[in-house]
């Protein structure tokens, strides 16, 4: 499994890279893009252990009634109506039917939006345990729901989704392999937005990919507000 290789290349010394002055994240404020390659970007994360005491779904209250109140769409039915690579009907009560999505983890094409999850790239309880357990209940329900970021949810099959579950790219990763990337770098970015911290082993994954595979990829995040 791919988990098994990734601890295995873990296991050799990694000779930390310098990071160029033109590479730092400059501060901003937030709303400000900014870009770093994912070898660079990985190592702006605080390191911290994680603590998930006291971690319950519903202190992150989602879906709440999305970007645009009045168009009757949760967050859920919004994200569905972006991502959608072939429209689908929407009722008057924001009812989806049809359509066409693809879900980039397992690049599965979908046209039964029930057979969809939204899924935040880095989970709530990851979350919860990387630093939002501090947070207060609305800025919670600002992570749950945030549509600012294109990296922060993502419409992908139900199954995969539930085979992930809570867990950090140290011990999951998409099934499909082109979607490895993409993966880490809407994590790293993720994770950078809200100013959340990693673990040893995930960062050390993340390292080990961004050395070798996904050396060129390219990290865009915004500070949250």
């Amino acid at each position: 499994m791919i988990q098994n290789a990734v601890r295995g290349l873990a296991a050799l010394t990694l000779i930390p890279l310098a990071l160029p002055a033109s590479a730092h994240a400059a501060p901003g404020a937030p709303g400000a893009v900014r870009a770093l390659p994912l070898v660079y970007a990985v190592d702006q994360i605080p390191v911290a252990e994680e603590s998930r005491g006291g971690y319950t779904r519903e202190k992150f209250r989602h879906w709440n009634a999305g970007l645009d109140p009045a168009d009757g769409c949760d967050t859920r039915s919004e994200v569905l109506l972006a991502e959608a690579a072939e429209a689908p009907t929407v009722d008057a009560g924001c009812g989806l039917t049809d359509g066409e999505w693809l879900s980039y983890y397992d690049e599965q094409e979908v046209t039964d939006p029930a057979a969809l999850d939204i899924a935040h790239t880095v989970p709530l309880a990851e979350a919860w345990g990387s630093g939002a357990g501090h947070w207060p209940p609305a800025r919670r329900e600002a992570y749950a729901n945030d549509q600012d970021a294109p990296a922060s949810l993502a419409a992908v099959t139900a199954r995969t989704n539930r085979h992930r579950a809570d867990r950090d790219p140290a011990a999951w990763m998409p099934p499909a392999p082109g979607a490895t990337c993409r993966y880490l770098g809407e994590w790293v970015a993720t994770k950078l937005r809200w100013g959340l911290t990693a673990d040893h082993d995930e960062i050390d994954t993340i390292r080990v990919y961004a050395a070798g595979p996904c050396h060129r990829h390219v990290v865009h995040y915004a500070p949250a507000p």
